[in-house]
């Protein structure tokens, strides 16, 4: 058990032939106490800032572990975030094509039915023609004819 002050000032002594001096001795145990009571008041206020100081580090050791932590995630999340940000492009980009091979469906469809529509006019086109024609020289002919016949006549 470690010594106190109070052990120190009530230390007796015996007294022998031709002992110590009793006033140096009492002086210096007063001396003796008063480093060893600032000895454990200092140690005692180490212990406290040692204790204080232990509090701090744990929260500080918390506070990186948080901090790693929050890192991992914000790395997880930017990772995700890019992840999905691809998924979305490459979805837009099959969306856009879609979109256009239906643009050139739509636009070859027209296409043919307009060739067909011209090849359409162009046989109606010769048909009527061919009518008009076929009109102008019947009636071509029953000109001839009764001018024809009017010359006989006359």
């Amino acid at each position: 058990m470690p010594l106190t002050p109070l052990d120190i000032v009530n230390k007796e002594f015996k007294h022998g032939f031709r002992g110590y001096n009793e006033d140096d001795v009492n002086e210096f145990l007063d001396e003796v106490v008063r480093d060893y009571e600032a000895l454990i008041k200092e140690n005692d206020e180490l212990k406290e800032n040692t204790s204080g100081m232990t509090e701090r580090l744990e929260q500080y050791r918390k506070l990186e572990a948080t901090l790693q932590n929050t890192l991992v995630v914000a790395q997880q999340t930017a990772e995700e975030v890019k992840v999905a940000a691809r998924k979305e492009a490459e979805l837009i980009v099959r969306e856009a094509e879609a979109k256009a091979e239906e643009i050139v469906r739509k636009a070859e469809s027209r296409a043919r039915e307009t060739e067909t529509q011209l090849t359409q006019l162009r046989y109606e086109t010769e048909k009527f023609r061919a009518q008009v024609k076929s009109l102008l020289e019947s009636q071509l002919r029953l000109v001839e004819t009764s001018l024809v016949q009017a010359t006989v006549e006359t």
